[in-house]
């Protein structure tokens, strides 16, 4: 969309201008778990340990520390995707505000590294970036003082005090394999019927590694993913308006009167009975 975006305005540093606008607080309830964190260094912790789990996958976020300085870097994993340059510069905007939540509005990096850029281009970048700006790196990245990833949260711009009020999922304990399970067959049913090996390679895992996992917890993945079905199918059906074969196929039913068989056994009532026993919304 990036690419096209910039296609459309004749802007190749699109990625870049629409990057100044970006606010990580409105960044669904993951921007908003990050920054409400108590320092820096906790929200890029935060960031790298979920940014590819719950809200982007195929990223890599990296801190890196050496005399007095930090390295904050954004790798895309996915290789040669049209649109990857326009992506990498939104990328790196975010990694600036996340820092700006804590040090306000006007802190700017030392330097932004960039790839795929020339020289020449790379002062275009400096202007949209305010800040100094290196091309032909590996990997995007901004580079500032170490002291910054100390540096505390403002009480008065921490969102809600931490606390999630909006209807979306409530970003998961990472340190909790059932809960990043959930969370990742909760992501693949916008794109389908959730399968077992696409969750487990978005985890870094094989097939067999998370079965044994789950096993550990006295769980298995079809368990995990009737849960998630469960959940969504209640909160669709609540919807009067939804037709139920639509909800069925949404959650990646090919056959309506499976789906129906399904909810009855998790739920004692048929959809249809379910729908009417909670009235009109």
């Amino acid at each position: 969309m990036l690419q096209y975006a910039g296609r459309e305005t004749g802007d190749p540093y699109f990625g870049a201008r629409l990057g100044r606008l970006v606010r990580t607080e409105e960044l669904s309830d993951f921007g908003r778990w990050v920054s409400a964190a108590p320092t820096v260094r906790t929200a890029i912790v935060r960031s790298n340990r979920g940014l590819n789990r719950f809200l982007q996958t195929g990223t890599n976020l990296s801190l890196t520390q050496q005399a007095g300085r930090a390295r904050w870097s954004i790798e895309f994993l996915d290789p040669g995707f049209e649109g990857r340059f326009q992506n990498e510069l939104l990328g790196v905007s975010y990694l600036i505000d996340v820092i700006r939540c804590f040090m306000g509005r006007r802190w700017m990096p030392d330097l932004v590294r960039v790839t795929g850029t020339r020289s020449h281009q790379a002062a275009i970048l400096e202007r949209i970036f305010r800040a100094p700006v290196l091309a032909g790196n590996r990997v995007s990245a901004i580079d500032f003082p170490a002291t910054v990833l100390n540096a505390a949260k403002p009480a008065a711009r921490d969102p809600g005090g931490g606390r999630f009020t909006s209807d979306e999922r409530r970003i998961p304990d990472t340190a909790s394999p059932l809960s990043e399970v959930s969370a990742m067959i909760s992501v693949a049913m916008f794109d389908g019927y959730p399968r077992i090996d696409w969750v487990a390679a978005k985890l870094g895992m094989t097939r067999r590694t998370l079965q044994r996992r789950l096993e550990e917890q006295g769980r298995t993945f079809s368990g995990l993913l009737e849960d998630e079905l469960r959940d969504r199918a209640q909160l669709l059906l609540a919807d009067q308006t939804r037709p139920i074969t639509e909800i069925a196929l949404e959650l990646g039913y090919n056959d309506p009167a499976h789906f129906s068989r399904a909810f009855t056994r998790w739920c004692g009532r048929a959809p249809k009975a379910y729908r009417k026993g909670i009235g009109p919304t």
